[in-house]
């Protein structure tokens, strides 16, 4: 009877908490809400130099011996103040530079962009908002990084990731797309736009082709006394239907579909990327990337955090990311949960230390 009363006692403490919390999250994000107003989203940018720089030095705090670290800090002082010294006068001297014609010397910048795939290409939303936001900045010598992974999805989601990238190149912008894991089908699709395509080792490639899978029910319903009627005002308005029956005629017309697309896949891989022998590469086949690589479907083999460490001498290399605006519901569902979970971990362990040896 006690631990039913203790038990009792613990769920009404956990209860209470939980509703505490809920109120003080609902007002302080009811609040914020009315402060952001018709915010919609923003621009998030990390320079990865400083990022890399803090692993490094969090390896040499325990590697080196402190005299070598003494040094080095020495040197690293001096190189900055060298740098600093030339990126003024480069700034005092721009405005002559240009106008006597002469070009600037200013480091080149890359930018990393990612997108990881979905059926719906559902990651376009934020790729369209980060190439708006770079394309009035990019400058000669910068360079747009795509990490990619996708294995494909809807024709017509994949053809507007497409469309987005092809804005970078219409401006001039040099893009380079890494594959790490898969650029299948639609990915692929994407891939082909950029300048160069470097992939991992067994990085799955390819899958050039259009598949469609419809189930259908005609014979169900038919076994248990359910018409379906389909009205239409077209010849070709609705061809294939899940729960009509279907006939040759629909079956002719709706494969005379898959195949006019599949030549406007092919059409578009081979004009973004003509090296590639398209016949024999258009099968739906993949490959990895080594086999990829003598298909001519990539450039290079390598993967994206090797490209990122080569170009970090280069210049800045800036990862660019666009963070849509969750809506109050949302940030209450995960402020929510992530309380309620942490009161419950702490009940929990409170209760089992009375009760576990």
């Amino acid at each position: 009877m006690e631990f039913l009363q203790e038990v009792g006692v613990f769920l009404a403490e956990a209860l209470i908490i939980v509703a505490a919390i809920l109120i003080v999250v609902i007002g302080v994000t009811a609040v914020g809400q009315r402060r952001r107003g018709g915010d919609e989203g923003y621009i998030e940018v990390r320079r990865l130099n400083d990022k890399y720089t803090a692993f490094r030095d969090a390896i040499r705090s325990v590697t080196e011996y402190p005299e070598e670290r003494k040094a080095r800090l020495k040197v690293e002082k001096q190189a900055a103040k060298e740098e600093e010294k030339q990126v003024k006068a480069r700034l005092k001297g721009k405005s002559s530079e240009l106008a006597e014609g002469e070009s600037s010397d200013t480091k080149s910048r890359l930018f990393v962009l990612y997108f990881d795939g979905d059926m719906r290409a559902s990651a376009v939303d934020a790729l369209r908002e980060e190439i708006s936001a770079l394309l009035p900045d990019v400058g000669e010598g910068d360079e747009v990084l795509l990490c990619l992974e996708s294995p494909g999805g809807l024709v017509h989601a994949y053809g507007l990731a497409a469309s987005q990238l092809k804005r970078l190149r219409n401006a001039g912008v040099t893009l380079t797309i890494a594959v790490d894991k898969v650029a299948a089908s639609g990915g692929y699709m994407m891939a082909c736009i950029a300048d160069r395509i470097i992939a991992a080792p067994f990085a799955v490639i390819g899958s050039i082709g259009v598949l469609a899978q419809i189930p259908n029910f005609h014979r169900l319903l038919k076994k248990n006394d359910v018409d379906f009627e389909l009205l239409t005002a077209g010849k070709y308005k609705r061809t294939m239907t899940m729960l009509g029956e279907n006939t040759e005629a629909d079956r002719k017309k709706f494969i005379e579909d898959l195949e006019d697309t599949f030549e406007l896949f092919k059409e578009f891989v081979k004009d973004h990327r003509p090296v590639v022998d398209i016949e024999s590469v258009a099968t739906g086949e993949i490959w990895y990337g080594q086999r990829a690589l003598e298909k001519q479907l990539i450039d290079e083999i390598s993967t994206s955090d090797d490209y990122i460490q080569t170009r970090l001498l280069d210049g800045d290399v800036l990862e660019v990311r666009y963070v849509p605006k969750k809506s109050w519901q949302e940030k209450l569902g995960m402020a929510a949960e992530g309380s309620i979970d942490r009161v419950f971990t702490k009940l929990w362990q409170q209760a089992a230390s009375r009760y576990l040896p």
